[in-house]
């Protein structure tokens, strides 16, 4: 499905980022791996033969770096996975407790690093004629989970943005798109409180838990020729907790 096909993938250091980055490397893909955790990347990057760049999404700087050293390369890119963010130690708080600062950060990373990358490659997938961005967002922005409104926010940004950008970039025949999963079962969801994984196990129209593998073949059909018709779309993939 993606064979021969250059595909970068942000956050890919571990949990979601190195599930979708693993399914792409099966599928063929010729895959760039981009992340702020470099020994956790490089070796993901190493056990799928991909190759791996230090990025940190925070930093406009760095971003404009990854995207310098990826044009000089000389070739096209095919996708990009915008899958980086921060989630991790921002919850359990309400909205009038939450820190400007961590607020401001959540939206530097979320928002900010979601569209600076778009921008640092967008050149590189229009040389391909048939690029992909898939933007990773979150089911807890259609049902306005409580108590994480900036990452909350943060991913109801990227929704909108996904939308906006599929008109702007669509004359190039690149398709955007934007997946929404629930709490999924990796290493990087054990921060959860049990409550908030049982709601969703409970509430999903498909009971149960979730793992990763049921969103990366989503992704991985999102970056291929076939799917752009889907531009613009957000699409929830939760196993029923939330329809859109």
């Amino acid at each position: 499905m993606l064979q021969g096909r250059a595909i970068l993938v942000t956050g890919a250091a571990r949990g979601l980022g190195a599930e979708i980055a693993r399914s792409l490397a099966e599928k063929g893909a010729d895959l760039v791996l981009a992340d702020i955790a470099v020994e956790e990347g490089r070796a993901v990057a190493g056990q799928l033969g991909a190759r791996f760049l230090p990025v940190d999404l925070g930093d406009p700087g760095s971003i404009a770096a990854l995207g310098e050293r990826l044009t000089g390369d000389g070739r096209c890119l095919h996708g990009l996975v915008n899958n980086g963010a921060i989630a991790t130690g921002i919850g359990g708080i309400s909205f009038d407790e939450i820190e400007i600062e961590s607020w401001d950060r959540v939206m530097r990373v979320n928002v900010r690093g979601t569209w600076l990358m778009t921008r640092a490659v967008a050149p590189l997938l229009k040389l391909s004629g048939s690029g992909r961005i898939v933007n990773v967002a979150s089911d807890t922005a259609l049902w306005g989970a409580p108590k994480l409104m900036s990452y909350v926010a943060s991913k109801g940004a990227v929704m909108s943005m996904t939308r906006s950008l599929a008109r702007e970039l669509g004359p190039d025949r690149i398709g955007v798109t934007a997946v929404a999963p629930g709490i999924l079962t990796t290493e990087s969801t054990g921060y959860v409180p049990e409550a908030r994984h049982r709601l969703y196990a409970e509430g999903r129209a498909v009971p149960g838990p979730q793992g990763p593998d049921e969103i990366t073949e989503v992704v991985a059909f999102l970056l291929s020729t076939g799917a752009l018709t889907l531009t613009g779309q957000v699409l929830p993939v939760n196993n029923g907790f939330v329809f859109n």
